[in-house]
């Protein structure tokens, strides 16, 4: 179910980009897959993972993003969860 939910939420992610950076779209594969992540490794491990000490700075950019993206400005929310995405997994 997991994979399937992070698989679904990156078709989403990315069809919205293709459509012009169509935000429904975007908040929805944003959902799915932070749900699905919470899915293949459990919600204790995901949330340890994002709040780790010297993680909190990509941390707040990628889930700033993802409610920037939830309030209708899909550009600055895909730029803010790129930056946090390259700063949590470096």
């Amino acid at each position: 179910i997991g994979v399937g939910l992070v698989g679904f939420g990156l078709f989403f992610i990315l069809f919205g980009m293709l459509l012009y950076f169509d935000s429904v779209l975007m908040a929805f594969g944003n959902i799915l897959f932070l749900s699905g992540l919470v899915f293949i490794i459990g919600f204790r491990r995901t949330f340890t993972f994002f709040f780790q000490r010297p993680k909190l700075k990509g941390t707040s950019f990628f889930l700033g993003g993802v409610v920037i993206v939830l309030m209708r400005w899909p550009l600055l929310g895909m730029l803010l969860e790129a930056y946090g995405f390259i700063n949590l997994f470096r």
